[in-house]
Order: structure tokens, then sequence, then C-alpha cells
């Protein structure tokens, strides 16, 4: 039996119906840079970080100095100005290599970054977005709690009025980056009239500590965090100018975005990984590439990776023109979570004994994505956000 090999004009698996084509030269150089950043400099350790339950304490630096940190905002910020294209392809790369660290870049910038630009003072602005973008500050964003995640209106945390500022008290869990930040967005409930507000909080603060949840078995490349605010006293200049949980879903909004384009990312490294692993297994006289089976779950995989990537473009599009509805945002998030796991899931079992082992990808990959299919909210609370908007009717 013979094989035949592919033609020197086989169209790309890394890119299967050319969307880069489609993109900026601008947009195409910011992704080059941070592929070439993360297979240098990221992928051949971000194992034995994951192994080692460890982010790199120079890593946020690193990230300023390669302009990822609030891509999207003005220069005067020390942002890049960057097209919701660029910030989605950020993501992706850096996802190809761990979900964390496109989770501690997500965070930085779509949940710490985003609200102090739109909803922060001038001053706030000023103060924090300049060290943020440059890595030298790190932040967190803290809303859910042990008792409130898809409900975030259920949440225990207080803020009393007192003369010219809020005191704080409560306590945040799965709070990304919490033991690191040195600023930290935590939504509270004003005990007076039980609107939701935002604040913008100095983690150095007297009342405030941040402790790591050791327990994890995913995300390990991430820090997670609970947060305690006893009696933590906040300026009323350090709370954002909006109220309700409007704020705090917008936020999430901008952070579901990246995600629909970084999960792409995963999935695509554990393709690559046992597409080439299939190559070269054999398997009862030929390799495992040539059995039928083999090859159809390949071809899934493969029109999984590029429907997504289809989606999470066009919903660039869209946001960059105002359209992206949070229900758009949904069903991208929702759908392309949902192909990640699937690939890493599949690929995880074509590499069979090995796929258990952390000497390989998959295993982490798919690690990762069960927590990705449950942060910015569920897999069951997006559908029920798509339910609402085909019905009218709210199943919550």
């Amino acid at each position: 039996m013979t094989t035949r090999a592919p033609s020197a004009t086989a169209l790309s698996l890394e890119d299967f119906y050319d969307l880069d084509a489609l993109y900026t030269p601008e947009e195409r150089m910011i992704r080059d840079a941070v592929r070439d950043f993360v297979r240098s400099e990221i992928l051949p350790s971000v194992a034995d970080w994951w192994r080692d339950d460890r982010f790199p304490e120079e890593l946020p630096r690193r990230f300023g100095e390669l302009g990822v940190l609030g891509a999207t905002l003005p220069e005067r910020y020390g942002g890049a100005g960057a097209s919701y294209t660029a910030y989605g392809l950020i993501n992706r790369e850096l996802e190809y290599a761990d979900s964390g660290m496109r989770s501690f870049v997500s965070v930085q910038s779509s949940l710490v970054m985003y609200p102090i630009h739109r909803y922060g003072s001038d001053a706030l602005r000023d103060r924090w977005l300049p060290r943020l973008a440059s890595g030298e500050a790190v932040g967190c964003f803290g809303l859910t709690e042990p008792d409130a995640g898809s409900d975030p209106g259920a949440m225990r945390t207080r803020a009393r009025k007192v003369g010219d500022g809020y005191v704080l008290n409560g306590v945040k869990r799965w709070i990304t980056n919490g033991s690191r930040a040195d600023v930290a967005i935590i939504w509270a409930k004003d005990e007076a009239t039980g609107d939701i507000l935002g604040f913008v909080v100095d983690t150095s603060t007297e009342g405030f500590q941040a402790v790591d949840i050791k327990t994890k078995a995913s995300m390990r490349a991430s820090v997670t965090s609970e947060l305690y605010l006893d009696d933590v006293v906040v300026p009323a200049s350090d709370r954002l100018d909006v109220v309700g949980l409007k704020g705090a879903l917008s936020c999430l909004n901008q952070a579901r975005f990246g995600i629909a384009f970084g999960v792409l990312g995963a999935a695509q490294a554990c393709f690559d990984e046992v597409t080439a692993y299939v190559a070269d297994r054999p398997s009862f006289g030929q390799p495992l590439a040539g059995k039928q089976i083999v090859q159809e779950r390949l071809a899934d995989m493969l029109a999984g990776i590029t429907q997504g990537s289809l989606l999470a473009y066009r919903l660039a599009q869209l946001k960059a023109d105002g359209g992206d509805r949070p229900a758009r945002v949904s069903l991208a998030k929702r759908e392309n979570v949902r192909t990640a796991l699937a690939v890493a899931r599949a690929a995880r079992d074509l590499l069979g004994g090995n796929g258990i082992t952390t000497e390989y990808a998959a295993i982490r990959h798919l690690l990762n994505l069960e927590t990705v299919a449950t942060y910015e909210g569920t897999d069951t609370v997006h559908t029920l956000v798509l339910g609402r908007e085909i019905t009218g009717t709210s199943a919550f």
C-alpha cells in the first residue's frame, strides 16, 4: 500500500481558510512577534512551570516589553492602540503555550485596565494604566465569591460609605493574579442602596490580604487566590463611575472575547502535536496516520478549529463596529471552548498512554480548558444567555 505525500501546494493546517490574507500588516506583525516570543521563551519551559505550580515573577515585565498588556488601549496610557483582531491573535498565540499565559494577559488587559480606562477618573488612569501596561504593576479582578459565582448579584462583599470614602468587607475566590496584584478591581454591594459598585483598591491597603489556592489540578502555571477584605478603606475618588452589574459584566464581555480566540491556540497546539505523533507512531504495520478512524478524528479537529477561527474573526469585526452584543460573545465563548475541549480530548486519546503524561501537551491543555469552560461564565450560563436571546424569556 502506498501513501500519497501532500503536494507542494498543500493547504496550511494552521490557517486552512487563509484568514491570514484578511489581517492587516500590523495585525500580522503583532501576531508574529508574539508567536516568536512564545516559541522561544515560553514553550521550552511552560510544562515545567505547570508541574511546579509556578508563574515566573519576571513574566509581567516581559509581557509589558512585548506590548501585549492593554494592547487595544491608547498609546498615551502605554497601550498599542491595536485592533481587536490583533488582541484576539495575541490571546491565541499565548494560549498555544498554556491557558495560564493567556489568562494573565486577559485579566490584566480586559478585567483591570479596561475598567480603569472606561470607568476610572483621569487620576486613576494616569496612576495605574502606564504601570500596568509595562508590567511594573499587576492587577486582579475581584468579582467571584465562595457562594457567588454564576450569580454575582448574590455577592456578600459590602461597601459602607464612611465620610469621604468607603469601607469594604468580604471574601473573593478564584482570583487570577490575586497574590501578585498591586491593584485589585473589587465589586461590592452598597450597604445603603444595594447597588453594586466597583472600586480600584491598592492591595497595600491595610486589611487587604491574598492567599493562594494550592489544590488545583488545572491552570497550574497561573496564580489563583482568595482575597480577604477586612475593613479596607478606599477613597471615594477610587470608586469606578458605574453602578450595577453592568459594569462588571462589561469587563467580562471583554475577557470572553479574548477567550474565544485564545482557546483556539490550545486546540491548535494539541492538533499540531497529535498530527506529528500519528505520522510516526507505528500500529499494525503502518503509521497511525494511515488508519481511517484516525484520519476521521483529525478531520473533525481541523474542521472545528477552522470554524472557530472564522467565528472569532467575525466577532472581532463586529466588536470593532460596536456589534459585540453579549449574546454574540456568549456564543463564541461557548462554542470555541467546546471545540477546544473536544480537540484536546481527542488528541489525548490518540496519544494513548503517552497522552496522560505532561511530556506531551494535550493533557495539560485539556485540564486547563476544563477551567476555561467554567470561568468567565460557565457553558450552562452562556447557553441560558442564548436561550434568553432566542425566546425573550430568562431561565436563570
